[in-house]
This record gives C-alpha cells, sequence and structure tokens, in this order.
C-alpha cells in the first residue's frame, strides 16, 4: 500500500560515474567520425546512443538492478532515460538510478556502477556498450569497459543470491504492503523461514537509532484488542507523521485488516478501505504490526525480509529516508511476564556488502529494538471503539476465534487475561472502562 498520488520526481544525481548528455548533433558527428580513428569516450556511450543506432529498443520493463537481494524494475523510454517502475520516478542514466536504488537498502553506497548494475532484458548494459564500440569503433580500447564489469563482478559477489541463481530467482519487482504477508520468498530455502531471531540493539552494532518513535496508548490498545481475538495470526497497519527536521515518528492510528492472511481476494479492497482512511485523517503510513499468538513476540526469518521489504517501500515513495517501524505481539505466549501481551518494536539494518556470497547465500537484514516513548492518551476515541466493535463482528463467527470463558491458566480466564493485558494501555479518563465493559460483553455473547 503506497500513499495516494505519489509525483513524478526527475532524478539529476547520478554520482560519480554520470553520464554526459549528448546532443542529436553532437551524437551524430562522433559516429561519422568514428571511421577516422576519433574515439567517443566511455561517458560518451548514452543509453540515447544505444537506442538511435539499434542496439537497444525502448521498453516496459526493459531494465533491470539486482543487489543485495532486491530486485528492482524500470522502464526505458524513448528518449533514454529510465522510469522506475515503483515510483514513477524518472532518472537520466543507469548511474542515476542504480546509485538511487542501492542506497534504498544501503544508505552508505556511494556510487551504482551503473552499466556494470543495470541490465537490459538480462544482459548487462556494459555489454551493449562494448558490442557499440566494436561495431563504431572497432580500435576502441576494450579496457574502457573491462573496468566496469570487473566492478560488476565484485558487486555480484555481494548480492544476497548467487549470480547463478539471479534469473531463477528473482522477484517481480517490489510488491505493494499488502494485507496478506507473502509467502512465495525468492530466497533460496537454506534456513527455515520461521525460524525466530534474537533482536540486536544497535549500540550492539556500533550504530545510534536513525529516528526517535512516538507511539499513542490507543494504538496499543486496539492492536493488542486484535491480536487477542483469534488463535491465527493477524496483520493490520499503522498510521501516523514523520518529522524530518525532528527525526521523529508519531504513530497515531492503528488499523486492523479485517481479513485472512491467504486471502487474497479480500486483500485489495481492505487495502482500499485503509489508504481512504489514512488519506481522511491527513496521516502517512508509517509501519505494520502483526501477532505470533502463542509464540514469543520475536521476528522471523520471514518477518526480517518482510520488514525489510517494508523498509524499501516507504523510503522508494519520496526521495528521501522515511522510516517503518515493525510490531510484533505476543498474546498468549506462555513465556510472558503476568497477563500482559509482550510487544516488540523493531527494525531492520540492512545486510552488510561485505560478505561471500558463497559464504552466506541467504543473508538477511539484522533486526534490532527499537525504543518508543509511549504517550499516554487522555480518552478513548470514537474510532478506536468502532474498530474494536467492527473487528467484534469480524471474528464473530469465526472457527478460530478464542473461547473467552475458556482458562488461559490455572486461576485466569481468557477473558480475565484480555481485560488485565489492556488495562495496561487504559486511558486516563477512567470512563473507558464502561465502555470497554460494552465491548467485552459482547464477545461473551459470540461464544
Amino acid at each position: 500500500m503506497e500513499p495516494p498520488c505519489s509525483p513524478q520526481v526527475v532524478v539529476e544525481d547520478g554520482g560519480e560515474e554520470e553520464e554526459e548528455e549528448l546532443s542529436g548533433g553532437e551524437e551524430s558527428e562522433l559516429r561519422s567520425s568514428s571511421g577516422r580513428g576519433s574515439l567517443l569516450t566511455r561517458r560518451g556511450i548514452t543509453l540515447r546512443v544505444l537506442l538511435k543506432d539499434g542496439l537497444v529498443e525502448p521498453g516496459d520493463g526493459a531494465l533491470t538492478i539486482h543487489y543485495l537481494g532486491k530486485k528492482f524494475v524500470g522502464d526505458l523510454l524513448t528518449d533514454g532515460k529510465i522510469r522506475w517502475v515503483e515510483t514513477g520516478q524518472i532518472f537520466n542514466s543507469p548511474s542515476a538510478w542504480a546509485t538511487h536504488c542501492k542506497r534504498l537498502v544501503n544508505p552508505a553506497k556511494k556510487s551504482g556502477c551503473g552499466w556494470a548494475s543495470v541490465r537490459y532484458r538480462g544482459q548487462k548494459l556494459v555489454q551493449y556498450k562494448t558490442s557499440w564500440l566494436h561495431k563504431y569503433q572497432p580500435s576502441a580500447d576494450m579496457s574502457l569497459v573491462s573496468e566496469e564489469e570487473d566492478e560488476d563482478e565484485e558487486e555480484e559477489g555481494k548480492t544476497a543470491v548467487p549470480a547463478e541463481e539471479k534469473n531463477k530467482n528473482a522477484k517481480p519487482g517490489l510488491h505493494d504492503i499488502m494485507v496478506a504477508r507473502r509467502t512465495d520468498r525468492e530466497r533460496i530455502p537454506v534456513r527455515d523461514p520461521h525460524t525466530l531471531v534474537e533482536l540486536s540493539a544497535f549500540s550492539a552494532i556500533n550504530r545510534f537509532q536513525p529516528f526517535n518513535v512516538a507511539v499513542s496508548s490507543n494504538v496499543l490498545l486496539l492492536m493488542d484488542f486484535h491480536c487477542h481475538l483469534t488463535t491465527s495470526e493477524v496483520v493490520g497497519y499503522l498510521g501516523g507523521r514523520w518529522d524530518t527536521t525532528t527525526q521523529l515518528l508519531t504513530v497515531l492510528r492503528a488499523f486492523p485488516c479485517r481479513t485472512r492472511l491467504a486471502d487474497k481476494e479480500s486483500a485489495s479492497a481492505v487495502e482500499e478501505e485503509i489508504c481512504q482512511n489514512l488519506f481522511m485523517r491527513g496521516l502517512s503510513l508509517v509501519g505494520w504490526y502483526h501477532s505470533h499468538p502463542r509464540g514469543p513476540a520475536l521476528p522471523s526469518l520471514q518477518d526480517i525480509d518482510s520488514q525489510m521489504d517494508h523498509q524499501l517501500r516507504l523510503q522508494g515513495s519520496n526521495n528521501g529516508f522515511q522510516p517503518c517501524l515493525g510490531i510484533i505481539c505476543g498474546p498468549y505466549y506462555h513465556g510472558n511476564q503476568g497477563v500482559a501481551s509482550t510487544i516488540t518494536p523493531f527494525w531492520v539494518v540492512p545486510p552488510p556488502e561485505s560478505f561471500s556470497s558463497k559464504q552466506r547465500p541467504n543473508d538477511y537484514g539484522i533486526p534490532v529494538a527499537v525504543e518508543v516513548t509511549y504517550v499516554q492518551d487522555n480518552f478513548l476515541t470514537s474510532d478506536v471503539l468502532n474498530e474494536m466493535m467492527l473487528l467484534v463482528d469480524y471474528y464473530r463467527t469465526a472457527p478460530d476465534i478464542v473461547q473467552f470463558s475458556q482458562y488461559w491458566c490455572p486461576d485466569t480466564t481468557m477473558m480475565d487475561k484480555i481485560k488485565g493485558s489492556l488495562s495496561g494501555h487504559a486511558p486516563k479518563d477512567q470512563a473507558y472502562s464502561q465502555i470497554l465493559e460494552h465491548v467485552y460483553s459482547q464477545l461473551s455473547i459470540t461464544q
């Protein structure tokens, strides 16, 4: 799910490898002079040159980049520019596009090695540059392009998928943040995707948390309520605001998904409803949550991969950094302290570039614990109450609804359990307790 009306942006900064833009007359002169020994420099060979000489053709989805296990898709336009399919942004050159995409995955990346990283219909662009030189300037020094090929081999050695597996395992593109969690993982299945991973601290990996987070207590209340209703995993999204000046991410609203994770037919309708709710409230999509009903609130390898995708998606929605918060809620894990659910905010640090794909062919990012400030709301809003009643109606006849009259432990019923957990997110106005009793009574009726 992406924010409505994402405008096209022309990105001109291609880093240290930006190609020279040539006029039509200059290109013709360079081609005609090639037979007299004049050499077109490496920077002078642009996509527009290759298009005019028929070595490549414009087309939708003709260009791709694979980097650290992620795939980016671009359209080759008739003027030699590149339109990134994900956002509609226009880039002047392969280097500009490659640098932008790689920095989304790894902000420390300095350049994109564009011609060596971008593929045209599966083949490296640098090979088309070589073909052009063979055809029009056979006396050219081939080291002009071999350097880039060497750089590319180094880049491919850094990706999360080995080179020989790329075409077989490449994703069809960065997907929208949808209701259903993806199950068709493109990584080599050398590890169980359900394996849980302990969170690291930012300090343990010699980093500082790059943003601050404040979460409304009403967000926690609605999210915790949703996760308590069913023995199946649930998912929802978080709305809020990102302040680039203060680097503060404020989470103001939870949007539970009233759908089954495997129900792809209703996913688009649920997504559209949430998108409209965000728009009407002037909020942005800032994260997501899901439950581990009876297990620890720790991310699985699949959760880490999904979080990394979500982070890329939100960063790709504009031309700057925006964090994406992931939250895991564990309501019924008996390792929890007391009746309160364990709630785990986390973020994923992108995998490092400096590893060998042969040694670590299935590398994931590093999940880190996010320090959060919880803001106590004064009262329970009508929006939250309405969402709670809609959730009750949705799960009322579900076969996996929690039986609240049963016991969670010898002296605590499931109803006592949910009441006790939600009391930790209680608004300052104690009148909310009467409102929640009405909600709980509706749950009892469902049994």
